[in-house]
């Protein structure tokens, strides 16, 4: 049998000459290297025009790329990435089939040749003119203050007016104000830039022009040069370039020097304008400001925002209202403390609890002087009235992030953990919940405010109002040293070493060695240190014996090659953090850290399990995604069994696991490993299944080959050719799935498989599977009310040369059945179907199958040789109907359908067919010379002339040649409707 893949492969290959096929099977090594050297030329190429592109869109600002540069970028990653595909198949071929994987080479190497030739021409310019001037701002509501707003505007759009100075007292709502006025400038256009970069208390030159930078999507540029003047020079080029534009700085504290960060002086010649908000009018003044005050809200304003704030319940109480006023009028107009201490009282409809907030709140007050006092009054309010001692906690920890800083949600609870500040619960899902609960109490009293970055992330952020209140907190009790985010290059002095502090956070400083020097003889109950982000070098050898409490250390992200032996010291260590400190190469024993809980050495460079690390029992969280790493010592994991997180690098094969070793591990939540077959990776789910538990998260690798997890529960099966008895999974809460290289397969659902139960699954990728037939057998489910896919969004089918169908229909099932089967909501939620290199499909898409596809977003074929139509009607539906009846195939949310090197494609739907796809916005055809026409279409409401008819967005793209020799049938009016866009490849 081991004989039978490679003589088929040779019958493909009978097609060819015999004298080419010898040279072939001869000189396979020679088309090897050519490929590779063709690869690599494309590679090269490809990264060329990236840099030009990206050097061209600063010149100046606000470009866009080509689309034709776009498309081929796009289009050159993918031959890429198939390249890779051929180059792992080549590698893995038997000497038989040296001919065939020859052939194969030499036209991938000639199709990577043709991507070459037609490169972009970086003469003729890779970008264009773009419309974008900046991105958006998320604000809060803006009550009253339109009076000052209007004011700023009228400033901005006078041309003699150039530099404006927004001032007022911490928490007026300078910020807000402007957040609207940047996004309004972004509407209005007057402007080609708008630029918004906060400078915060420790004003830190380079830092702000780090950020200006940024802001002009250009710091690659500053961070290549080190002096000062010369990155000012740099950055006044970057702002000159980018046009007139408006430059926002917020929270400034004391005077800037523009000369000194690279800012041109705005004038009304250049048309640029400066904006900044501070809380001193002499800044304003000193840097020659137009001055604008923000003044607190007006009584009524103040009452307004109030209410919106606490919550309908309250409003509507005659009993309260009028206490409310008066705790309204002790919040002094400034909407910062009005939203804080409205969110600490919402819902409460107790008279009495009002009447006591108001004279606490007078209290306070009438203690102190000044106005930021009064203003850090007024907050303290809203934290000593969090009932929940955790929160509290919680709430004042967020202050060991530099200023301004947004803190990703997830690692903050985790910090929370670490911190014990969660209790220790059954689970460590449950003490994420509660973490979650305590940043939901936070964000609702608005200690917290909630926002979400551009990658669409959710993080939290502190007013710096807020911050200020809760580090005066923490200058008393509990004890923290903050100097985060300060670009130090040392440690502090000795003197700001008091003995009795507890946590101390230097993290996304400049430091880079760390000496005993400055330290106190003792730092007697420091229980936390925190330095990541930092350049450390070198960390003195006795450093870490003073400190006998230390619970807490982080060194993440620092460049630091070993650790000090006094490590073993810290008897009560719980958490030792080393994420990514890339030039780590080897730690000291670790046998005296009989406390620990959690180690991170994820993306280090050890190559050995630490010493003594078989004896740290009370360990929960363990990442160790190492590609250095050269074994799991036998007898370490079942020692662990309180392990909740486990973490291995999935493409390090010396590092594949043995159930047997996991069997103990009974309270695992969430797992990333591989496991070297089918056989150890049943085991371990079987054992998983016995004791009832579940992983919360997974990414489980089995086989050789490497496939990346994008969703939180991925199986990847790849190049695994022992494959004995069904596999045994999690089959209702798989959410991705990868198969690659499993040759022995003939569909992936059919009646003995586990996977017709794969309700939860998103992602499905079939690539290289040379026996795979179809995707789906009727007859598996056709008795069932379980449908594999019926959550399924993105289907990937890649170089399957046996696929015919999606769904392969079983002999004894009608077409009528078929039909019912086929919309019982097997594919219901697919949003993307790519299919690449199945050469024995003839029809995508049956008619049959669409009603099932009614959320089909992306349709994209490519390199399949033998596909004739993507929608496809059966003879019986079109005799059914009558010869010249319109079938329609309906399609409501298919916004783009790309189509490549299809060599017999004649039509995108049968004849006698019209898409009804109102949300079609692109077809693009490339290489499909026998496709001659463009299908006609019907809106959703019947029409009688559907040539007349193309959704409004609809653009074709394609060679120039190839759209003026389609044929249109006499309805020239229907080419008159539909834009075309010339696409050269």
């Amino acid at each position: 049998m081991e004989y039978v893949e490679p003589v088929v492969g040779i019958a493909n290959c009978l097609g060819t000459p015999v004298c080419k096929y010898l040279q072939y099977h001869r000189k396979m090594n020679d088309y090897v290297r050519n490929f590779k050297r063709m690869r690599d030329e494309l590679n090269c190429k490809m990264e060329d025009i990236e840099l030009q592109l990206k050097a061209e869109l600063l010149r100046p600002l606000g470009k866009i790329p080509k689309k034709g540069v776009e498309n081929w970028l796009n289009d050159v990653k993918e031959m890429i990435r198939e390249a890779q595909v051929v180059e792992n198949k080549v590698r893995n071929g038997r000497y038989l089939c040296r001919a065939c994987n020859g052939k194969l080479v030499d036209e991938k190497t000639r199709e990577m040749k043709g991507f070459l030739d037609k490169a972009p021409n970086a003469s003729e310019g890779l970008a264009i003119d773009g419309p974008s001037a900046g991105l958006p701002l998320p604000t809060s509501e803006l009550v009253g203050e339109e009076a000052v707003r209007n004011e700023i505007w009228a400033c901005l759009v006078q041309v003699e007016m150039s530099k404006i100075g927004v001032w007022g007292m911490g928490g007026v709502g300078k910020t807000t104000i402007m957040k609207h006025i940047h996004n309004d400038l972004l509407k209005e256009q007057r402007f080609e830039r708008v630029i918004w970069v906060t400078i915060s208390k420790e004003f830190n030159v380079m830092k702000v022009q780090d950020n200006i930078a940024s802001e002009l999507e250009s710091k690659e540029y500053l961070d290549k040069e080190e002096d000062k003047l010369r990155r000012a020079a740099i950055l006044s080029e970057m702002l000159k370039k980018a046009g007139k534009h408006v430059l926002i700085l917020d929270d400034v504290w004391d005077k800037v020097s523009l000369e000194e960060v690279g800012i041109p002086e705005p004038s009304g010649s250049n048309g640029c304008k400066l904006v900044l908000t501070t809380c001193s009018e002499h800044v304003c003044k000193y840097m020659g400001c137009k001055v604008i005050k923000v003044k607190p809200l007006s009584e009524e304003e103040a009452l307004i925002l109030f209410l919106n704030k606490v919550g309908p319940n309250i409003v509507q109480s005659p009993t309260i209202m009028p206490t409310l006023k008066l705790v309204v009028r002790e919040c002094a107009g400034l909407p910062l403390t009005i939203v804080v201490v409205a969110g600490t009282m919402k819902g409460e409809d107790n008279p009495l609890i009002w009447k006591n907030a108001l004279g606490e709140l007078k209290e306070r007050i009438g203690k102190v002087e000044g106005v930021e006092a009064e203003v850090i009054e007024r907050l303290k309010f809203s934290f000593d009235h969090l009932k929940d001692k955790q929160a509290k906690y919680c709430f004042l920890y967020c202050t060991v992030y530099p200023e301004d800083f947004e803190i990703e949600m997830d690692e903050l609870i985790e910090c929370w953990i670490e911190e014990g500040f969660i209790d220790d619960m059954g689970t460590r899902q449950e003490m994420k919940d509660k973490g979650l609960t305590i940043l939901k109490k936070l964000e609702d009293n608005c200690l917290l405010e909630n926002i979400t970055n551009v990658f669409g992330q959710p993080r939290v952020k502190m007013h710096d109002a807020v911050r200020d209140m809760a580090l005066s907190i923490t200058r008393m009790n509990p004890r923290y040293m903050i100097q985060a985010g300060l670009q130090l290059e040392e440690l502090p002095e000795k003197e700001q070493w008091s003995p009795d502090i507890e946590k101390v956070s230097l993290m996304f400083n400049s430091i880079s060695k760390i000496s005993i020097d400055v330290l106190p003889t003792k730092c007697q109950l420091l229980t936390t240190l925190l330095l990541q982000n930092n350049p450390i070098k070198k960390i003195s050898i006795s450093f870490f014996t003073n400190m006998p409490c230390l619970s807490v250390l982080n060194l993440s992200f620092t460049k630091i090659k070993s650790l000090p032996n006094s490590i073993s010291e810290l008897k009560n260590l719980t958490t030792l953090l080393l994420c990514e400190c890339y030039e780590l190469r080897d730690l000291p024993c670790l046998s005296m850290l009989q406390e620990l809980k959690k180690l991170d050495l994820c993306w280090t460079k050890i190559e050995e399990v630490p010493e003594g690390m078989d004896r740290l029992i009370k360990l929960r969280y363990i990442d160790l995604d190492v590609s250095t790493l050269k074994e799991i010592p036998a007898g370490l994991l079942p020692k662990l069994v309180h392990l909740q997180h486990l973490s291995f690098d999935v493409e390090n094969e010396k590092t594949s696991l043995k159930a047997e070793e996991m069997e103990p591990l009974k309270k695992l939540e969430c797992f990333t490993g591989r496991f070297k077959d089918i056989s150890q990776f049943n085991e371990f789910i079987s054992s998983m299944q016995q004791s009832k538990k579940n992983l919360i998260k997974y990414c489980l690798q089995v086989g050789s080959y490497n496939v990346g997890c994008e969703r939180d529960k991925t199986v990847a099966i790849g190049r695994v050719h022992h494959w004995e008895g069904e596999l045994i999974m999690h089959p209702i809460e798989i959410q991705e799935l990868n198969i690659i290289e499993c040759d022995y397969l003939r569909s992936l659902v059919d009646d003995n498989s586990s996977f017709k139960n794969a309700i939860d699954l998103r992602v499905c990728r079939i690539w290289g599977c040379d026996g795979i037939e179809c995707v789906v057998s009727l007859s598996s489910f056709a008795s069932s009310s379980a449908h594999p896919f019926q959550s399924l969004e993105v289907l990937d089918l890649h170089d399957l040369p046996k696929l015919s169908a999606l769904i392969m229909k079983d002999a004894g099932i009608g077409s009528e059945t078929t039909s019912t089967l086929a919309t019982s909501a097997t594919f219901s939620h697919l949003k993307e179907i790519r299919i690449y290199k199945c050469s024995s499909m003839n029809t995508l898409l049956p008619h049959w199958l669409l009603p099932d596809l009614q959320n089909l977003e992306e349709i994209w074929v490519q390199e399949c040789d033998e596909v004739v139509e993507i929608l496809g009607a059966a003879t019986s539906e079109v005799e059914e109907k009558g010869g010249d009846a319109l079938i329609k195939f309906h399609l409501p949310k298919l916004r783009e359908l790309k189509l490549r090197n299809l060599p017999n494609l004649k039509s995108i739907c049968s004849k006698s067919g019209v898409m009804v796809c109102d949300s079609l916005r692109l077809i693009r055809v490339i290489n499909c010379g026998e496709l001659k026409r463009i299908p006609p279409f019907g809106p959703l409401v019947g029409t009688e002339q559907p040539y007349a008819y193309a959704p409004l967005s609809l653009t074709i793209e394609s060679r120039k040649e190839w759209w003026e020799s389609l044929e249109w049938d006499d309805h020239q009016n229907f080419k008159n409707v539909l834009h075309f866009n010339p696409f050269e490849v």
